[in-house]
């Protein structure tokens, strides 16, 4: 009688960087309005991986006293986060906007980020981490993730990734206008 093995289906987990993404579908595709349900699911089917859950990190804008562009934009923002909610297995998870130095700046998002990319891949819930980022930052959980045995994928545009990044990881993946023009709202 032979050995029966169990192999487990290769289970992906998708970690977007929201602001990323933003700055990449406003300067490079023309503020480009995406179904972030079908991009999970072309990013996956495109890999041929089971995906077992998709995050997305960022930040809800501050309303300063007084400021009714600030109330429009943390309205709709809230509204944009709601809907992400409700897609089958989408959590959204929010860092810290400050303001410093007359400008806005994300805190804890790449932190949260990390540790769920780590932490999913040291409990082996996935053999696929898959990043849509561009940041140097992350190279410390990517190197975990893979020291963890996980293939670590990133999904970046040319124009906005970091060298650094794109040495780290297993895999790399152009988010191009064929991706882009398959994930449009209808």
């Amino acid at each position: 009688m032979g050995i029966i093995y169990d192999h487990m289906m290769d289970k992906a987990a998708i970690f977007i960087d929201g602001a990323y993404l933003n700055r990449v579908l406003k300067y490079q595709f023309n503020k480009a309005s995406i179904d972030y349900y079908k991009l999970s699911e072309e990013i996956c089917s495109s890999l041929n991986l089971d995906r077992l859950r998709t995050y997305y990190y960022h930040c809800m804008p501050i309303i300063r006293k007084g400021n009714k562009n600030d109330e429009i934009r943390h309205s709709k923002k809230q509204k944009f986060v709601s809907k992400l909610q409700k897609l089958p297995r989408f959590e959204v998870k929010a860092g810290k906007l400050q303001y410093i130095g007359k400008q806005f700046r994300q805190k804890r998002v790449d932190v949260l980020m990390s540790l769920d990319i780590v932490n999913m891949c040291f409990d082996r819930q996935i053999t696929h981490a898959i990043l849509v980022a561009g940041d140097s930052d992350f190279i410390p959980a990517i190197k975990k993730a893979k020291a963890y045995g996980a293939i670590v994928h990133l999904y970046y545009h040319p124009s906005s990734v970091h060298q650094a990044i794109l040495n780290a990881v297993d895999e790399r993946h152009e988010i191009d206008e064929d991706l882009i023009e398959k994930c449009k709202k209808l």
